[in-house]
């Protein structure tokens, strides 16, 4: 039960990189990607019907890590305080700003709004490289610090943007989908960029938990004969809702969303 235990919880944490890197990844370069307001609300439509079911991968990790491994849980959540903190604003800031947008007064609130989803997507990724670099650093459970937490950071982060550009060139039309396929590249086909990055993505998430001791921190067998079989239930009908959403929303968008 250990070894499932653990092959869920690499499982959910890398489709939350990989899915959800996506929109975070198109989120932060939506600046840059939309010049003005139609433009930005087209960014938003390219992912808007995707961000919510992404979430659900995180806090699918989350509860894994929490149900199946409790001890390692508060050992790494405790030493990583400041890092999940950080993590949580930039994830709260992105999504007020996504959900509030279509709701002010005018072009202002908007404008905060889109900055609020820039700057909370970037925290979200830059807090996640600075999570891996005290995994990959061998120091699970105390935040890292000096020049290799920041070089990771920022690698982490640009990972995160070419992802949402491979994305961005999927599913735009248009002036944005220009400026992302003159990032992307024009040889190949798009797809090419977004599994690419899918694979950088996720690699990091897989290696950096080799570094912490899941099996030594395993909850009993008991508590996990009743909830990797549970889980086991119900990570297919999760994996066939994504793809139904990833099936529907396949096309590219020509108009503004609801946000």
């Amino acid at each position: 039960m250990e070894t499932l235990a653990i092959a869920l919880l690499a499982f959910f944490t890398t489709g939350w990189s990989v899915l959800a890197g996506a929109d975070l990844g198109t989120g932060m370069l939506m600046p840059w990607l939309g010049r003005n307001d139609r433009e930005r609300r087209l960014v938003l439509a390219s992912f808007a019907p995707f961000f919510l079911g992404n979430e659900v991968w995180l806090v699918a990790t989350a509860g894994v890590l929490v149900g199946c491994f409790p001890t390692l849980e508060g050992e790494l959540l405790s030493g990583q305080y400041p890092v999940v903190v950080a993590l949580l604003a930039g994830w709260i800031l992105r999504d007020a700003g996504l959900w509030s947008r279509g709701r002010g007064p005018g072009p202002r609130w908007r404008a905060a709004c889109d900055a609020a989803v820039a700057c909370g997507s970037w925290g979200v990724a830059l807090s996640w490289g600075w999570l891996l670099a005290a995994l990959l650093t061998g120091r699970p459970y105390a935040p890292a610090t000096g020049a290799t937490a920041l070089l990771t950071a920022l690698a982490v982060a640009a990972v995160f943007a070419a992802h949402g550009l491979g994305f961005a060139a999927l599913r735009l039309t248009g002036l944005p989908y220009e400026r992302a396929r003159r990032l992307v590249g024009r040889s190949g086909h798009p797809w090419q960029s977004f599994a690419l990055t899918a694979v950088l993505m996720g690699g990091p998430a897989l290696w950096a938990g080799t570094a912490l001791p899941l099996a030594e921190r395993a909850a009993a067998p008991g508590t996990l004969g009743l909830l990797v079989p549970a889980l086991l239930v119900v990570t297919p009908l999760l994996v066939a809702v994504q793809g139904w959403i990833w099936h529907t929303f396949r096309h590219r968008v020509t108009g503004p969303s609801y946000l």
